[in-house]
């Protein structure tokens, strides 16, 4: 195991000297979207949370676990604009293969729209969406250590132009169940655009990400604390199209190194108010700098939180958060396909 987990740091280190691509560059970047209420109300990204959601798997297959086993969580965003998320995993178990299995996908559907010419002409209305499909497993080492992979088919679809990929998420994690710690890293989206949007042989980069979580609950309070670095493949993540920041004003050559360094952060906060209530709250720096853009601010942008109803066949979680002036709507249920207890 060990020398598995040089490899994997070899790797990351490898892919990180090679993957410098500027903020907004990238192409399916709904992938970046949080599929279940609770990840949503952590900040968006969590890798590490300690619990039995089978939906928090979906972001790193690592936390794929043999509890999990016939557990489905179904999900609904409604987001504004009218942009509607849907999304699906459910997780089995291959008993004499010693592995965990789950399948997933995640859908955005983005309404209806008028289409135009470049005269204005109205030609006509389309459906845009994109999705992704994935199959996820992943198996335990010795007694702390969790390893899993993820393989993704990603398709986005808006009226004559069409794009698809494949990419592959890699995850390892550290549990100590004595004393309630969880850590992992995840190296997100390797893979490829295969069909581009206008035909040509010129593809565009998927949205690579390099991440580490820790989790910690406390012993004798009901309570467990997480802190996310996203992106750590490179240090200044702000979009840097030069030409629309001067146009904008902005200049993240100004941004100073401690808040280009405390933008890779997310931390969040889980009180159990009792075995059937969990509240979650979390601060995300970067979405709240990027939100703050163009003096349009607010002060509550980068806040999420959520609450969750724990029945013994069904868990029901809410998630909300801001956007400037916007908030989103989450639902998740988490349930057995057996109807056993979760």
């Amino acid at each position: 195991m060990k020398k598995t987990i040089c490899i994997f740091f070899l790797v990351v280190i490898n892919i990180s000297a090679n993957s410098q691509t500027l903020g907004g560059n990238t192409v399916f970047n709904f992938l970046s979207q949080s599929n279940t209420a609770q990840l949503s109300a952590l900040g968006g990204i969590n890798i590490s949370n300690i619990g039995n959601d089978v939906g928090m798997s979906f972001q790193n297959p690592a936390l794929l676990r043999p509890q999990m086993n016939m557990q489905v969580n179904t999900s609904f965003n409604d987001f504004y604009a009218g942009i509607k998320n849907y999304s699906l995993t459910s997780a089995f178990r291959l008993e004499k293969a010693n592995t965990n299995l789950a399948v997933g996908v995640n859908y955005f559907d983005y309404g209806t729209i008028t289409q135009t010419d470049a005269s204005g002409n109205i030609l006509g209305i389309f459906h845009p969406n994109d999705y992704v499909v994935q199959v996820s497993a992943s198996k335990k080492h010795k007694e702390h250590w969790w390893y899993g992979v993820t393989f993704k088919y990603i398709s986005s679809n808006y009226a004559q132009y069409k794009s698809n990929g494949i990419a592959l998420d890699i995850g390892i994690a550290y549990f100590d169940s004595t004393n309630l710690l969880q850590a992992s890293v995840v190296i997100k989206n390797l893979g490829t655009q295969l069909k581009t949007y206008d035909g040509s042989s010129q593809k565009q980069e998927l949205p690579f990400d390099v991440e580490f979580g820790i989790t910690k609950r406390l012993q004798h309070a009901p309570m467990q604390f997480s802190l996310t670095a996203h992106h750590l493949q490179a240090f200044n993540i702000y979009y840097n199209d030069t030409t629309f920041n001067t146009s904008q004003g902005m200049d993240n050559n100004g941004v100073s190194g401690l808040q280009k360094i405390v933008d890779h952060l997310i931390f969040s906060a889980q009180f159990f108010v009792s075995d059937k209530i969990e509240v979650t709250a979390a601060y995300n720096f970067l979405r709240r700098n990027d939100l703050n853009a163009y003096s349009v601010a607010n002060g509550l942008n980068g806040f999420s939180m959520g609450i969750g109803v724990l029945l013994k066949k069904l868990h029901i979680r809410y998630a909300t958060g801001f956007y400037q002036q916007n908030m989103f709507h989450q639902f998740s249920l988490n349930f057995n396909w057996k109807g056993e207890s979760l």
